[in-house]
């Protein structure tokens, strides 16, 4: 990368922090428009369609849509400079649309949550037993989890509030209540957060990934379909198999959009095919 582009990098930081961008985000562009030259050598129209077909070959659709974002911030800080070419005045790469597959993969099957159960309960491992039973048997959200306290299990429901005010109420079934108060007993716990590491500090999001990967290799589990939010949709689909209300479901998933929670009336490809299988005989 040649001395003018680094110095215009340099007044490209420095255009985003005035505009009120977060480290990560101006991290995110600088990278993004780094690439961008890394695999180019100029701006103009043919190498900013070049870069949009990369980085849809190369990344999923958020990461191409971020980094098209990034690459319009650029443009836009470059006309502020002067430094952008005629034809480009009031150009814009276009973001790509998020086309949802027609199933839903990479999901843990309950046979292999079953298993994963059982191994951390024979391995005494009763921290992490109870983070996998609460995702699976609440559908809460990472985020969501770690706000749980000894008080919400007491009375076997949390409150949740959106942004727009809208409650939504957790529900922590009778079988884990009782299986957690005894847990919990047994600890001397009887009060705060139940999800705290070793320094008595709430676990972190990223933590708790990375532990399932190794607890799910460990018990020769699928490491793809082990990951918090697998278990968020496992409680849906078996919810949706034994109950079929959706309009419920999307309440208790907190979903805005119920057409959100129709992802989970869907098979998966492994699913589609063994029906396949099974129905055409022609």
């Amino acid at each position: 990368m040649d001395e003018q582009i680094t110095n215009e990098l340099e007044l490209f930081k420095e255009f985003l922090k005035k505009r009120g961008a977060s480290k990560n985000t101006i991290d995110s562009y600088l990278s993004t428009v780094r690439l961008y030259f890394s695999r180019l050598s100029k701006i103009d129209l043919i190498s900013l369609h070049q870069f949009r077909i990369y980085l849809i070959d190369q990344f999923r659709a958020n990461t191409v849509n971020t980094r098209i974002f990034g690459m319009n911030q650029y443009l836009l800080f470059l006309k502020t400079q002067e430094l952008l070419p005629e034809e480009l005045q009031n150009f814009k790469l276009s973001s790509i649309k998020h086309q949802q597959k027609p199933f839903l993969d990479n999901v843990i099957t309950k046979r292999d949550y079953e298993r994963l159960k059982k191994g951390l309960k024979n391995d005494g491992n009763m921290f992490w037993y109870f983070v996998v039973r609460f995702l699976a048997a609440t559908g809460a959200r990472i985020s969501e989890l770690i706000q749980i306290k000894v008080e919400h299990i007491r009375i076997g429901c949390m409150d949740l509030y959106s942004k727009g005010g809208k409650l939504r109420r957790l529900y922590i079934p009778d079988s884990l209540q009782q299986e957690a108060q005894e847990w919990l007993k047994g600890l001397n716990r009887n009060s705060g957060f139940i999800f705290l590491n070793r320094q008595g500090n709430l676990i972190t999001t990223r933590g708790i990934a990375i532990q399932l990967k190794s607890f799910a290799i460990r018990y020769n589990i699928n490491p793809v379909v082990v990951y918090p939010h697998s278990f968020r949709h496992l409680f849906a689909k078996t919810f949706l198999n034994r109950f079929n209300d959706i309009a419920l479901l999307a309440d208790l998933m907190g979903h805005e959009n119920i057409e959100t929670t129709r992802i989970y009336l869907r098979k998966s490809s492994t699913e589609q095919r063994l029906i396949v299988n099974k129905v055409v005989d022609w």
